[in-house]
């Protein structure tokens, strides 16, 4: 006949236990959401100008679908096409406060869509690109906004 554990065996055998099943919960939930993490890492780096952060590519499917998918969760978006839908780069981008508040903050976008945050407030979008230029007017705040310039 052999001796049951002892109470401090059992504690023992059951914190490894315990310890064994949380490392492999963490794992399976690792597994379980890979989506959120590669699309993170699909959208390019964070630039500044000014007060101004953005990100600015969607070259290739699988960047382009990352892109798109965060627009909701910036206050502006900017989306650069031809008028026949194909996407256009290399836009040369000055976006002004209206009312004289602040500076002007400008850039190139090297992809088709920019993700944009920015001070809540009015602002003057000017783009040009393609041998055309474009102007509008938008107001940041209070959900997420696209503007959508074709050239």
């Amino acid at each position: 006949m052999s001796a049951s554990p002892t109470p401090a065996r059992r504690a023992r055998r059951l914190a490894s236990l315990g310890a064994a099943a949380a490392f492999l919960c963490a794992g399976a939930t690792a597994l379980a959401q890979p989506s959120a993490g590669q699309s993170e890492a699909r959208l390019p780096a964070v630039q500044t100008a000014g007060a101004l952060r953005y990100q600015c590519g969607g070259i290739g499917s699988d960047e382009s679908e990352a892109m798109r998918a965060a627009m909701k969760d910036h206050p502006l978006s900017l989306l650069f096409a031809r008028a026949d839908g194909a996407y256009e780069a290399n836009i040369e981008v000055r976006i002004r406060p209206q009312g004289g508040q602040g500076e002007a903050m400008s850039f190139v976008a090297n992809g088709p869509v920019c993700l944009l945050q920015l001070p809540a407030g009015s602002y003057q979008v000017d783009v040009q690109g393609a041998g055309q230029s474009h102007s509008r007017t938008v107001q940041v705040g209070g959900g997420s906004r696209t503007l959508d310039f074709r050239f």
